[in-house]
């Protein structure tokens, strides 16, 4: 199995508790189109429980054969980003990127650059913000026979302080991985476990424990039933009350619809839940 990266060590378990669960927005709206001279286009939008409206226009351009990948988009707050990716052309596996942002609203400007580097054993990342700092985040994971271990760490340049570090160890296998990551410099400490019992039942559980401001262990459990090969539902609840169900459906080819809802089973008698729709077309 491939390297993952740092931030993706339980990545397996993290998707099942956290992706497909849409009470978090009231309604989203995605539209994906492809075009035959390799530009990809995306609208998003969304509208918050709040009766606040979002929405960004993504455009994408991919030209294979030269390893390169030119996005740009614009979101509703009027800021406009301009990522450009190469890989593989300076080495095998080394992916260079530069991504430049603005905000007319207030003027900010922002510049970074990015390194991926990865090999069969290895998956190593650089990230620099140069304009504010500068500062660098550095991580890297070594692999061997489905297990893990990695580290990250940020440098503040003009400060010539280290920001922050973590550390994170794991074991994946084809049906299930486990990962443990201390984070906020080793204070923050989460387990994380996934298991694909069969084709149609997935599981995953996290533990997170902060050694600064609580003696308690927050704890979640997730599971994914697919109903047939179009369908699926998921559920979770954590060791506060907060319950979570949800409905993916493939409606037709290129149509997706899903719904999904909060509760919070310690207050059930009061207006705290929380119900979201999703739309997806993909052309």
């Amino acid at each position: 199995m491939s390297i993952p990266a740092f931030s993706d060590i339980a990545k397996a378990a993290n998707d099942l508790l956290n992706k497909d669960f849409y009470h978090l927005s009231a309604g989203t709206l995605e539209v994906k189109s492809n075009t035959p001279n390799n530009v990809a286009f995306k609208v998003t939008g969304k509208s918050s429980h709040d009766k606040v409206t979002s929405g960004a226009l993504e455009g994408k351009y991919t030209d294979k054969p030269n390893g390169l990948t030119f996005t740009q988009s614009w979101n509703t707050t009027s800021a406009l980003e301009t990522k450009v990716e190469l890989a593989d052309n300076l080495a095998k596996g080394l992916k260079a990127e530069g991504i430049f942002s603005y905000l007319p609203t207030n003027q900010t400007r922002g510049a970074k650059f990015n390194l991926h580097f990865k090999q069969p054993n290895f998956h190593g990342r650089a990230f620099v913000d140069l304009l504010k700092g500068p500062t660098a985040n550095i991580d890297a994971i070594v692999g061997h026979e489905g297990f893990l271990a990695g580290a990250s760490a940020g440098y503040n340049v003009q400060k010539g302080a280290i920001t922050g570090y973590s550390a994170a160890v794991g074991y994946q296998a084809p049906a299930y991985s486990a990962a443990v990551t201390a984070t906020d410099n080793l204070s923050v400490f989460a387990a994380t476990y996934y298991h694909k019992v069969n084709s149609q039942v997935e599981t995953s559980t996290k533990a997170t424990w902060n050694s600064k401001s609580s003696n308690t262990v927050g704890l979640e459990v997730a599971t994914k039933y697919r109903l047939d090969p179009v369908s699926f539902v998921k559920a979770k609840i954590n060791d506060r009350g907060v319950a979570a169900v949800a409905y993916n459906v493939l409606l037709r080819e290129g149509v997706t619809f899903g719904v999904g809802a909060s509760f919070d089973t310690q207050k059930l008698d009061q207006a705290t839940h929380k119900v979201g729709t999703s739309f997806t077309f993909e052309s």
